[in-house]
């Protein structure tokens, strides 16, 4: 099968976009099948690398790392229209949706889209973000999103939403998966006490986790305030918060101001080859976030055995089973009890963790490859038995009109 993937974002910025990009493609590879990806270059300049296409681009201006193309691409697409793909699978609404949707109507592919992003927790970085409602947002994805013939949605969260727009498509819920194998290993006292060096955390001391994007929408502030309020020493417990973002400067600026500088650590921008090994020296997984649409990171703790502690969200479903693998909480008050407790007693690090391992087996990037496939098939056996369909109704017609035709002509030489 011929499948090509369009995406505004890719290996240039790392978040749960890119990643569901790149499993996707080394699942369908391995099972034997041809891919190519459409995306926006990051230099500026339109090239192709390997399986690759990159469209001429520029800053949006919006939002860090996200590009705009500056050119229409033809000679790109006309050479994608030229492969025939089977499949074109678009995981941005912006810019290469279009693209995606153009070469799925030349061809006659099955058009599947990923919806990855809650876009009403993104309106402050949109100039007119703030004058944007509900029901316009929703009307203009009703708009884009037409002529889909079929949107997947990572979590029931966000099938959940697509139906709050009045989205008509058929809709699928495919959770993204992971690498399970990477999060696996255990780090053995070597590597334990390197890292602790490295970042400064004193010998014993338990450390908590938080990895992903520092955008403003995580409410990692939250965090804050809560570990402010938890009153933990530096001796017993560090909160490290990795990632890079939007909202970094700010957070690091609100820590020095409620004298967490000792007790909160910013590690910066993480690899990811470099993203297993945090998990691996951490105690306990955090999250204040409620704009997740995947939970990749979710997942990532699972596997990596850690309890875990989050703001309460619809997406945690199948994620965190409260008093199981950890906890979910409403208030401060309630993150900073739970957070008291899961540091107070190490017995639970094992045990929650067990069963953090035992869930994560459901977010494999195998399992997830699976059943894309399986609704490309799915897709693509409707779109060849409507074109079957189409063919016979147009030779029907075609005899009736010759029928007819001919009918008129005989009837015509029996006139006077």
């Amino acid at each position: 099968m011929k499948v090509l993937i369009t995406t505004d974002l890719f290996r240039s910025t790392i978040n749960g976009v890119v990643t569901s990009v790149l499993n996707l493609e080394r699942e369908l590879k391995e099972q034997g099948h041809e891919v190519r990806i459409l995306t926006v270059s990051d230099t500026g300049k339109a090239y192709q690398e390997g399986n690759v296409w990159y469209l001429r681009s520029v800053p949006s201006g919006i939002y860090p790392g996200v590009r705009i193309p500056v050119s229409r691409g033809k000679e790109y697409v006309r050479e994608l229209i030229a492969w025939k793909p089977d499949v074109v699978h678009s995981q941005c609404e912006f810019c290469t949706f279009g693209y995606g949707r153009r070469i799925a109507r030349e061809t006659g592919a099955a058009f599947v889209h990923t919806f990855h992003t809650l876009y009403e927790q993104y309106t402050k970085y949109i100039p007119i973000g703030k004058h944007l409602g509900a029901a316009a947002l929703a009307g203009w994805m009703r708009y884009r999103l037409r002529a889909a013939d079929v949107c997947i949605a990572p979590t029931e969260k966000v099938e959940r939403t697509l139906l709050g727009y009045g989205i008509e498509n058929s809709i699928a819920v495919i959770p993204t998966g992971i690498r399970l194998e990477r999060f696996g290993r255990t780090a053995d006292q070597e590597e334990r006490e390197r890292f602790r060096s490295e970042w400064g955390i004193a010998p014993g001391a338990k450390v908590v986790l938080n990895l992903g994007r520092l955008g403003f929408e995580k409410r990692i502030d939250e965090l804050l305030r809560g570990w402010k309020q938890a009153d933990i020493p530096k001796e017993q417990a560090v909160l490290l918060v990795a990632g890079g973002g939007p909202a970094r400067e700010s957070l690091e600026r609100w820590a020095q101001e409620l004298g967490l500088a000792e007790q909160v650590k910013f590690c910066g921008m993480i690899e990811p080859s470099g993203t297993p090994a945090f998990y691996q020296m951490a105690d306990l997984f955090v999250c204040a976030s409620t704009s997740e649409t995947q939970g990749l990171t979710y997942a990532e703790a699972l596997a990596s055995g850690l309890p875990l502690l989050c703001r309460a969200d619809s997406c945690l479903k199948g994620v965190l089973e409260p008093g199981a693998n950890g906890y979910a909480y409403e208030e401060v008050d309630d993150f900073v009890n739970y957070l008291k407790e899961l540091l107070g007693r190490p017995d639970l690090k094992s045990t929650m963790g067990a069963h953090s391992r035992k869930l994560s087996q459901a977010f494999g990037t195998k399992a997830f490859g699976e059943a894309v496939l399986k609704l490309y098939r799915k897709e693509t056996r409707k779109k060849e038995a409507w074109r079957n369909e189409s063919s016979a109704v147009y030779q029907k017609s075609e005899a009736s009109f010759q029928e007819w035709n001919w009918a008129g002509y005989a009837n015509a030489k029996r006139l006077p």
